[in-house]
């Protein structure tokens, strides 16, 4: 069955012969350029090609699918390589419009042009899928030209090329292409997302790339710095001498390994401002292990050294309080019995107990309860003395070390000095508050001479005091707003 209704067109014997033909034959009148008609002689050409032995098409020696419409593009004449591509016989393909083999996702776009191209009388170049008999898709690239030599109106030839493999090819570019650009961009928003600042040179030391953090460093933008000579964007310094320290990205190529910046480096940023840094480099590679280049990680120094004194201040103190934590105690502890052994002298520890706290954060909350522990930390350091040691030594436990006293009732004057302190009222949460304290006190060398022995003594102290005084109830620590003045 015919592609579309038969045309009644008659069929066009476009054939050449075996015969040699020589190339002057084939050259027209005019400037020497071949015809149309002489690959495809038209039928009244049939007596002069008589005798001349068996006849082939020459298109049909063609690998390229060729096919002739009429201006209303329907098919006069296809080869056989077209034949083949879209999987119908001439016979079939005679009479259809050539667009009729054309995917259907593809159709209207493609005879859009074509519409717009005969509109214009300009040449049609279009790429599509074909859909063959079979129903294969098949990509192709169509090249149609207008004819007008020896023809009874105006046509049009098409070339056609089976493209399949280079869309496939280009398909598979595409989605590496894609894939690369994920990489890329996933790679750059982590390197924005990191704390370290990031930079990289080419081979020659120009700056190829750099991170947000870089640039808030440096001073330079991203675009700024790129192509730029590392000296530079990234202008270091001895902190000392203030000379440019070595070309820390030249000697992680040249030594293709990982380099480190020497220590007191300063960074001097694009407005002058000089920062200590510390930093490494490494040398890049390509895919065939050739240095290509560097990349250098540096930082803000000050944060380093912020974070590590805060790390070592939380580990000798109550982050609370501020006061100093068991660990410091003991460290504070042997160095005060070592100067009283060396100078004879008396030292002393007071242990000491906030009387019925749980009923206060029972009353005022938890909130209040950290106040009141911080308000009773400066005040019993605002007691002693600096040489001395105030330590929490847990919850609402607070022990303190007295170095160096020439006698013990020193150690209870500054026990009765505390108990004072704490029991002036306060306010916290728009409550008058008033503490009480049970206090210990143990002395060295008379009640031991290590800090177990003299915490035990201390503590144990501390509790016949809190026996001997009557435990208070949080109604008698906590006075509604404005009982202070009542009372005064």
């Amino acid at each position: 069955m015919a592609l579309s209704d038969q045309l009644p067109v008659t069929t066009l014997p476009w054939v050449v012969s075996r015969t040699v033909v020589s190339r002057s034959s084939l050259r027209t009148r005019n400037n020497g350029m071949l015809r149309y008609r002489d690959y495809f002689p038209l039928a009244a050409d049939t007596q002069a090609n008589a005798g001349l032995g068996r006849s082939i098409p020459l298109s049909d020696a063609l690998p390229l699918g060729i096919l002739v419409t009429d201006q209303d593009g329907k098919c006069l004449y296809s080869n056989i390589a077209y034949q083949k591509l879209c999987g119908w016989t001439g016979d079939e393909l005679i009479g259809s419009h050539w667009s009729a083999v054309i995917h259907p996702q593809d159709h209207e776009r493609t005879v859009r042009h074509w519409d717009a191209a005969v509109l214009g009388h300009k040449s049609f170049v279009c790429e599509a899928r074909l859909k063959s008999a079979s129903g294969k898709v098949i990509w192709t690239r169509r090249n149609a030209a207008l004819l007008t030599d020896d023809m009874p109106g105006e046509g049009y030839v098409h070339t056609i090329e089976d493209i399949s493999t280079y869309k496939a090819h280009e398909k598979a570019r595409r989605k590496a292409e894609e894939q690369l650009f994920e990489e890329k961009e996933r790679a750059r928003v982590t390197l924005d997302s990191i704390g370290d600042a990031v930079l990289c040179t080419d081979i020659d030391g120009q700056v190829s790339y750099m991170n947000v953090v870089a640039e808030t460093l440096t001073g330079f933008s991203r675009l700024e710095a790129i192509g730029r000579p590392l000296s530079e964007v990234f202008h270091v310094v001895d902190a000392t001498s203030h000379e440019p320290t070595t070309d820390l990205a030249r000697r992680a190529i040249q030594t293709d390994s990982i380099v480190a910046l020497e220590a007191n480096a300063l960074l001097v940023a694009r407005d002058g401002t000089e920062l200590a840094i510390e930093d490494s480099a490494a040398p890049i590679h390509n895919r065939f292990g050739v240095v290509v280049g560097a990349v250098i990680v540096f930082h803000d120094a000050r944060f380093s050294r912020e974070t590590t004194d805060r790390m070592e201040h939380l580990a000798q103190h109550d982050e609370l309080t501020g006061l100093h934590n068991r660990n410091a105690f003991y460290e504070r502890f042997d160095q005060s019995l070592a100067l009283a052994r060396r100078h004879g002298k008396q030292m002393a520890l007071l242990f000491i107990d906030l009387d019925n706290f749980k009923s206060i954060n029972d009353v005022l909350g938890h909130n209040s309860g950290d106040i009141i522990l911080s308000v009773l930390a400066g005040k019993l350091k605002s007691c002693v003395r600096a040489a001395d040691t105030v330590c929490r030594y847990g919850g609402d436990e607070f022990v303190v070390l007295l170095g160096e006293i020439a006698q013990p009732d020193h150690a209870h004057a500054v026990a009765d000095k505390i108990r004072e302190a704490a029991a002036l009222p306060m306010i916290i949460g728009g409550h008058e508050v008033m503490l009480q304290l049970s206090i210990g006190v143990s002395v060295y060398p008379e009640n031991g001479e290590t800090a177990d022995e003299l915490l035990k003594k201390a503590d144990m102290a501390m509790y016949r005091v809190k026996i001997l005084n009557r435990r208070p109830v949080a109604e008698d620590l906590v006075s509604a707003p404005g009982s202070l003045q009542r009372q005064t």
